[in-house]
């Protein structure tokens, strides 16, 4: 549009280009969760930034939850990453809550991040 293209040139090349695979929001959510839980955030936070990107809530919802993450367990690696041993003291315990919620993370999620590793 900036450099003078018709409306019609351009939806044809946008079909073109998605009837050709190069433009997948399915394919694109996929990886924007992939990449972005490689960076410790969770899936809260990932629903919203793809919303703020536009991406139909179908092809998120779907990429979100067909990911290969153990959200739980990405939640207590990052607070172990962030801050080391679980702590004793209920204010510091809230202050990692927040931290984990800020991430991304749910109830949930974040509770299972200060549970005691399981023995195998």
């Amino acid at each position: 549009m900036q450099r003078g293209c018709t409306d019609e040139a351009i939806e044809a090349a946008l079909s073109r280009l998605s009837a050709e695979r190069y433009l997948d929001e399915w394919r694109y959510a996929e990886a924007y969760v992939a990449s972005r839980a490689d960076k410790g955030v969770g899936p809260l936070r990932i629903a919203a930034e793809l919303a703020e990107r536009r991406v139909p809530e179908a092809a998120a919802s779907h990429a979100l939850r067909e990911a290969k993450v153990d959200w739980a367990a990405l939640a207590a690696r990052v607070r172990a990453r962030r801050f080391g041993a679980p702590p004793d003291e209920l204010h510091e315990r809230a202050k990692q809550q927040r931290f984990l919620q800020g991430r991304g993370f749910d109830y949930g999620q974040i509770r299972a991040a200060f549970a005691p590793p399981a023995d195998d």
